[in-house]
């Protein structure tokens, strides 16, 4: 006999938990007991369930595998919906776990009483309330199977504080591993016939359901057809960008060569996404619902296929086996597409050399001198803002996973993305950058990194304003500045306060000696640097967008 708290915590380490993240709340006190004998399961403690929900997401990223936030009834939950909002747009498995009000207190007011389906019901790929002790294994054995099949995503689970508290006989259920798709002999017979003819091919990949057994066969793939490789938005670790097939980030403010190339395309071999707003240039780049180019669309989810495009070649895959099919593929003795590879390469090259921005601190070069000096498996995280533009640009990722960013474009996500990593792969040197805007929507949790011993780096670039809105007002509304500015504290000061380095920078040169000893440092470290609001952007400065307005 157990309670109910103890199944779902012995539950979660059957299914491979080794992390928990929470917000702690008196509606699931018998799942924290459970979790007192210190057994598989590491309990992290944070300081907000938004960035609980954010750490267990990047956890999911960065695994594959679904990690789990714990977060209590009402304000808990509601606070973690934006850590849900990521992990369903970026179809990154993981499990929220809601405590709730007792049964005999549902839909009478009671206190902080919340209900999961409306709140939750578009972004969870499933959300239900476990009303019985003995039920919950079954419960945490679907939300698993649910989380990790088709196109990954967010499970959520309530349970009634009672329920927790109810004692039940019932055996634990067997982990199961869901099933990954494998192309049809024919699929792959259509493709290669296709390619055969083909003259501009260019391959797109990106979405959750990644791995580096995928990454590996899809370089052996590109190297032999001399092929080019694209990223859409924030997916740019799943193909080494040394590569010379990699041409380059299908993202926010994309090289114009790179968008010619997807409309002028033949064959576009899109893998694992679903190419939405920002890799098509609002669908300029790829017509919905019939695209000029010959669509073939990898994706694990059968309803992905066919939802926004004219799918030609639809297959109902998983990346890692319909990587390992295209890799042992035979490449066609004429490949027309040669020259068109070079020239994207050539183009991506280009782009990789930073342009002067106004200011004493050359965004840019600090970017370019982090891509040099990180180790090639150290990871980088971000928030959202323009800041991470001059990353997204400068920065070459050298495989998976050395990338955990948003593509849903959400702020705060930088430093509780790092605290995940940092915690799951301790080896690995992790740095993130946030915004001044980004920093101080999780900031709160230096404090969890300083408390777990988490020495990660973190750079927050300040300006003064929230940047990404700022240059838009300036483009539409020049000169009329209203909600975008920012008073901002000292950061380092602050780093230095929850018991943390923190050193300012106001000059370029100033940046790598720190960076060393911030890398080599037994505590969190914050680097603020001081950016000129001028630099509004990789490519043009505030007065530059004014003068273009008017």
């Amino acid at each position: 006999m157990r309670n109910g708290g103890k199944i779902l915590i012995d539950g979660l380490a059957g299914h491979g938990c080794r992390m928990l993240f929470t917000v702690p709340g008196e509606s699931f006190l018998p799942a924290l007991d459970a979790l007192f004998d210190e057994g598989p399961i590491r309990t992290i403690v944070c300081r907000h369930e938004g960035a609980a929900a954010m750490m267990a997401e990047a956890a999911g990223k960065l695994t594959g595998t679904p990690a789990v936030a714990f977060v209590t009834r009402g304000p808990g939950a509601s606070n973690a919906v934006s850590g849900v909002y990521v992990s369903h747009h970026d179809a990154t498995p993981m499990l929220l776990l809601v405590g709730l009000p007792a049964r005999s207190r549902e839909g009478r007011k009671a206190f902080q009483e919340i209900d999961l389906a409306a709140v939750f019901g578009a972004i969870a790929k499933r959300v239900e309330i476990v009303r019985e002790a003995v039920r919950i294994p079954e419960a945490v054995a679907h939300a698993y199977q649910a989380a990790r099949s088709g196109r990954p995503g967010p499970v959520v689970l309530g349970f009634p504080e009672d329920v927790l508290h109810e004692t039940a006989e019932v055996a634990d259920a067997t982990p199961v591993k869901p099933p990954s798709p494998a192309p049809s002999a024919d699929a792959m017979r259509r493709l290669k016939e296709k390619l055969a003819g083909a003259r501009r091919p260019l391959v797109l990949i990106g979405g959750g359901d990644w791995s580096a057994v995928a990454a590996k066969q899809l370089a052996a793939f590109a190297g032999k057809f001399d092929i080019p490789v694209a990223a859409t938005f924030r997916r740019q670790d799943h193909f080494d960008n040394r590569h010379a097939s990699y041409v380059g980030h299908a993202g926010i403010d994309m090289e114009p060569d790179l968008g010619a190339a997807i409309a002028d395309a033949d064959v576009l071999i899109v893998i694992g996404e679903t190419p939405g707003e920002v890799p098509t240039a609002a669908q300029t780049l790829l017509a919905t619902p019939d695209p000029s180019q010959f669509l073939m669309h990898a994706h694990p989810s059968a309803t992905e296929l066919g939802r926004l495009y004219r799918t030609d070649l639809a297959v109902v895959a998983g990346t890692e086996p319909f990587c390992r099919a295209l890799g042992r593929m035979r490449a066609p003795e004429k490949r027309p597409w040669r020259k068109l590879r070079r020239e994207l390469r050539a183009s991506y090259e280009r782009s990789l050399t930073p342009l002067a921005t106004p200011g004493s601190v050359q965004l840019a070069e600090v970017i370019a001198t982090l891509s040099r000096e990180l180790p090639e498996d150290a990871i980088v995280t971000n928030g959202a803002g323009n800041y991470a533009g001059f990353l997204n640009r400068y920065f070459q990722y050298k495989g998976w996973s050395s990338q955990l960013a948003p593509a849903s474009g959400s702020m705060g996500y930088g430093l509780p993305a790092a605290i995940a990593a940092k915690l799951i792969h301790p080896e690995r040197a992790v740095v993130a950058l946030a915004g001044d805007g980004c920093a101080l929507m999780t900031g709160q949790e230096l404090a969890t990194a300083v408390q777990y011993g988490v020495p990660i780096v973190m750079i927050v670039v300040n300006n003064s304003m929230y940047g990404t809105i700022r240059m838009h007002q300036e483009r539409l509304y020049p000169g009329r500045v209203v909600g975008t500015s920012l008073v901002n504290p000292d950061f380092a000061a602050l780093a230095r306060g929850f018991g943390a380095a923190g050193v300012v920078i106001e000059q370029t040169r100033d940046f790598l000696p720190v960076l060393r000893r911030a890398l080599s440092a037994s505590i969190p470290t914050v680097i603020e640097l001081k950016i000129d609001p001028e630099a509004i952007s990789a490519r043009q400065s505030l007065n530059e967008i004014r003068k273009r307005r008017n």
